[in-house]
């Protein structure tokens, strides 16, 4: 069960980093890691007050990118991207370690394609992020080493559990 388990999350991000290589501009997760480790990028978060209850509205950083911050397993300060071309969540290593997640070596099995070429990740299940009023739960997740990723990836295994998500007016919503 653990390979089949192992085998569709491998699966998943490939298909992730394919869809990303033809999305348009707004979501370019490799230039996003890439910028988002500048000072400048850091300093452009923006996270207003939700525009409703279970709704989260976010405005384009400098980068052209949405960054968040939020809450892994109760825990705040974990930086997001948002990435509609990877298929899971994404945590450097150290993020995994501050919220309680700190996978042993024998379990970076699966492979994963990033901006600075594969690398060995491990599976991990994350008990809910929360965004503002926005709470998933029970989220697909990887751990990769810090220096394989800049910056915390939000993906499809936590957009796809939102009521919606869309891009309007300038700005990416997040509704419950």
């Amino acid at each position: 069960m653990r390979q089949i388990v192992l085998l569709a999350a491998v699966m998943m991000i490939v298909v992730g980093t394919v869809v990303t290589k033809f999305s348009d501009n707004l979501f370019r997760p490799h230039e996003a890691m890439a910028r988002a480790s500048t000072p400048s990028a850091r300093l452009a978060v923006v996270t207003p007050p939700p525009a409703s209850r279970g709704e989260l509205s976010l405005g384009r950083a400098e980068d052209g990118h949405f960054h968040v911050d939020g809450r892994v397993d109760g825990r705040s300060g974990i930086h997001f991207i948002v990435d509609t071309g990877a298929s899971v969540v994404a945590l450097r290593e150290s993020d995994a370690a501050r919220i309680g997640h700190r996978p042993a070596r024998g379990d970076y099995t699966a492979t994963v394609s990033t901006a600075n070429g594969n690398v060995k990740a491990a599976l991990v299940r994350l008990d809910s992020i929360e965004l503002g009023d926005v709470r998933v739960r029970d989220v697909q997740a990887v751990v990769l080493p810090d220096e394989a990723l800049s910056v915390n990836l939000l993906g499809m295994a936590y957009l796809s559990k939102l009521k919606r998500f869309e891009f309007a007016r300038g700005r990416l919503v997040l509704a419950q």
